[in-house]
């Protein structure tokens, strides 16, 4: 298992791995990453920004997900409750495992990169948000130690629920 920084030639991998997701999300009635988002061109910016990550078994790609460190726009404005501190912060965005692989706990070992990441930065924080219907994503983000912030506003119109934890 590696988990490593997003490389271009990565890129129709990384779609795989994110358009199960979508279809998944459509499946469900869930509108997240219907319209578009994300991309090709939003990876690409993921790896051109050092923000893109890959989860390797077997020398095969089969998860992802966006990590930076820094002042997120979007969760500036937090309705319906409080971040846990003000204090530096990771971001977690856009994580996804491949569909035959859900399950086996690979998304935790992004997240355990991150969390090793931060800490090497001396930030004690990662903060993620998803869905209101995206029940999965949400027992995964408190079963891995995250508490519900409140609400935030993606793009200022997309209601997401935010969760913080403090490492």
């Amino acid at each position: 298992m590696e988990v490593r920084e997003t490389r271009t030639e990565d890129v129709a991998d990384v779609m795989r791995v994110i358009n199960e997701g979508k279809q998944y999300f459509k499946g469900k009635g869930i509108d997240q990453w219907q319209n578009g988002y994300p991309n090709e061109e939003t990876i690409l910016k993921d790896i051109e920004e050092g923000n893109g990550l890959v989860l390797i078994r077997n020398n095969k790609i089969i998860g992802t997900c966006y990590l930076r460190f820094g002042v997120e726009e979007d969760y500036l404005k937090i309705e319906n409750g409080e971040w846990l501190n003000d204090e530096p912060y990771g971001v977690i965005h856009r994580i996804a495992v491949e569909m035959a692989e859900k399950g086996q706990g690979y998304a935790a070992e992004l997240l355990k990169y991150a969390e090793k990441k931060a800490q090497s930065l001396g930030i004690h924080n990662l903060r993620i948000d998803t869905h209101e219907k995206n029940l999965s994503m949400q027992r995964w983000i408190t079963k891995n130690g995250f508490v519900r912030c409140g609400n935030v506003y993606i793009g200022g119109t997309a209601p997401r629920i935010a969760f913080q934890k403090k490492l």
